[in-house]
């Protein structure tokens, strides 16, 4: 028998390579200059598609996943990921706007959803007595991606320019990828760790529910809503996190750019952290800590920025950003106690669509609002009310949040048995 801590690190080294997508805004000035006459900003839409197609991929590839096994998914992925920025590559060396598209943001993006779920899925089903410890362990890459790969990449659009560079990452990732997917396998049928009892069980059975059937309960809407919610929560300040530190507090372009990787790492902090701690607390109370405290950061965020206390603002904006990544680590484990581990790939796939929902919805409405009140600003009126109600606004959404948790219970005895 294999040691279930072989696991771990491949989860990592796959989460590590696809979390670079958070940084890839290192390349759309390069790539506007590269080509002015594209469309303005169309470089930064590529983003936009690769995370819809995270969402959409996740929820139609998990269920896939699941029937097949986390090795050929992950497979799979290394294979769509590394392809996407191959053919984005070309797309930028041919000038071709709409192969940029269809290379990073279609193909990659459709790499990055199963990439995401694939080593989820391997570990929670091979850490049931420590499900939040895994699932943090999984997504901590992710969220630390973007700390190594804008650097990385920033240096090699000077040495190589924007298409090479593209190229480069493409046989990087891969490789690591593919070499990555042949340590991910499930454990056999029926195995447990050595003096593990679910309570579950010591109740009289684990919920096993289809994919199908778990969608169809109250229970996973309430946790897509949480997600939602808390995802909305972090990129209300995320879309938006250089110019507000430089309306409200007067910062540099430097400093603020400064902030943003350290909320980077905390973000990345966070998954371990919250998910672990969820394994002490349960899953429900850490979800209720997440809303209580943003919804009251929130709300201090435009007094803290009056008074100008930026050491204050720093503090909240971190707390906040390891809550943030928390949510994403913390609701796999969730799903798995609640729907069982056998399908959480399926389950975890559609759930993620609550990611890409805020993630498109999120940045239109913040920048909306944002514009709207720079409008009306009267001359000489202060900054920080450009951002004052998106953030109350989102104090409102994370109390909704915590209603909601409150809310959430396990499920009836009669909706646990899995029936297709």
């Amino acid at each position: 028998m294999r040691s279930r801590w072989t696991i771990p690190p491949a989860a990592v080294a796959i989460h590590l390579c696809v979390g670079s997508v958070y940084a890839w805004s290192v390349f759309n000035k390069p790539i506007e200059a590269l080509h002015p006459a594209w469309p303005k900003g169309a470089a930064a839409y590529t983003f936009s598609i690769a995370i819809a197609l995270l969402g959409l991929s996740a929820a139609f590839g998990g269920t896939w996943l699941e029937r097949h096994g986390p090795k050929r998914a992950a497979t799979l992925a290394a294979c769509l990921f590394g392809g996407g920025l191959a053919l984005g590559g070309l797309g930028v060396w041919l000038g071709w706007l709409w192969l940029l598209f269809v290379g990073y943001g279609v193909v990659g993006g459709a790499g990055l959803g199963l990439a995401y779920v694939s080593p989820v899925s391997a570990l929670v089903k091979w850490f049931p007595d420590r499900r939040g410890l895994a699932t943090g362990m999984a997504v901590l890459g992710f969220g630390g991606g973007a700390l190594i790969a804008a650097p990385v990449k920033e240096r090699l659009i000077q040495a190589v320019g924007v298409a090479s560079t593209l190229w480069i990452l493409a046989a990087v990732y891969f490789f690591v990828m593919l070499s990555a997917a042949r340590a991910l396998a499930r454990p056999p049928d029926g195995w447990r760790p050595e003096g593990h009892v679910p309570k579950a069980i010591q109740l009289g059975g684990e919920p096993e529910l289809t994919m199908p059937r778990a969608v169809r309960t109250r229970q996973f809407w309430l946790l897509w809503a949480m997600l939602f919610i808390n995802v909305s929560a972090g990129i209300s300040i995320l879309a938006q996190a250089s110019p507000m530190m430089q309306d409200m507090f007067q910062r540099t372009p430097e400093q603020a750019a400064a902030m943003v990787s350290v909320i980077a790492g905390f973000n990345a902090f966070g998954r371990i952290f919250w998910a672990s701690l969820s394994d002490r607390i349960g899953r429900r109370a850490v979800f209720s800590i997440f809303f209580a405290v943003q919804a009251a950061l929130f709300l201090a965020i435009p007094q803290l920025a009056a008074g100008g206390q930026w050491q204050l603002f720093q503090l909240a904006v971190v707390v906040i950003f390891t809550m943030y990544g928390g949510g994403f680590a913390t609701i796999p484990a969730f799903l798995a106690d609640m729907f069982g581990a056998r399908n959480v790939g399926a389950v975890h796939g559609v759930i993620l669509t609550a990611w890409s929902a805020a993630g498109v919805a999120g940045p239109i409405l913040i920048t909306s609002i944002r514009e709207a009140r720079l409008k009306a600003l009267p001359p000489g009126g202060s900054l920080v009310e450009l951002y004052a109600s998106t953030l109350q606004i989102m104090a409102v959404a994370l109390l909704v949040g915590l209603a909601l948790t409150l809310a959430v219970r396990p499920l009836a005895p009669a909706s646990a048995p899995a029936s297709a």
